[in-house]
């Protein structure tokens, strides 16, 4: 018998749902930085955006409670459906149901806020009900301490979720840097989102390629004058 977890994720099996990044959630996120946390999911957003990845974005008492959806997370996909919800279960919510359906793709990369409720919750029905394979981003999603996060995905783990990062999600897709449809936009992300990675990027292109620095503005380097050094 074949384990579809044994598969990679490639544009073309898997789809992308954002569950409550909004900024009440956010706010009682402790389990990691939240300006990190901001940077992963939107690096995640711009990884779909590249492949094609079809997005689902929802939302939890936004009005009442909640707050609107990153900024950053919603200029990514311009013109973007938001599936506003009640219940804190997204799986509970019809209209999610249908577009995960419509999407026809089994393999659900999951970010959201926060970790141990309405990630574990979707999860587990989702998987249980709807037969959908979760692969969940830790590193863009967040719970209310280190603990609460970490038993959370423990949980989802044990039933059956695959753990991953956003970086992980979008260099399978890439898969091989032979793929130039995508290899400059992936190298933009990266340099943009990915730290220490992104550094290298940059400095491999500019000091071993001689290339152009990526920054847009013009800036006049003054040549060292040493100054006079008292005896």
């Amino acid at each position: 018998m074949s384990n579809p977890k044994l598969e990679v994720l490639t544009p073309t099996n898997s789809q992308l749902i954002f569950i409550d990044h909004q900024p009440q959630m956010a706010f009682g996120v402790q389990s990691i930085d939240r300006q990190t946390l901001k940077n992963n999911t939107v690096a995640l957003a711009k990884a779909g955006k590249v492949f094609n990845i079809p997005t689902i974005i929802t939302t939890v008492e936004t009005e009442s409670f909640s707050g609107h959806t990153y900024p950053e997370l919603l200029d990514v996909f311009p013109g973007q459906k938001i599936l506003e919800r009640t219940s804190m279960n997204s799986w509970d919510d019809q209209k999610v149901r249908d577009a995960l359906k419509a999407n026809g793709r089994k393999k659900v990369v999951v970010a959201g806020l926060w970790t141990e409720v309405c990630n574990n919750s979707f999860a587990l029905c989702a998987m249980l009900e709807g037969d959908y394979e979760i692969y969940m981003v830790a590193d863009a999603s967040g719970g209310t301490s280190l603990m609460a996060h970490d038993l959370a995905m423990q949980r989802m783990i044990q039933a059956g979720v695959v753990p991953v990062t956003w970086q992980q999600v979008m260099l399978e897709w890439q898969r091989d840097w032979a793929n130039h449809a995508t290899y400059d936009a992936v190298t933009s992300i990266v340099k943009e989102h990915s730290g220490a990675y992104g550094m290298g990027i940059d400095y491999a292109v500019t000091m071993v390629h001689k290339g152009q620095a990526r920054n847009t503005s013009k800036h006049e380097t003054l040549a060292p004058v040493a100054a006079p050094v008292s005896k």
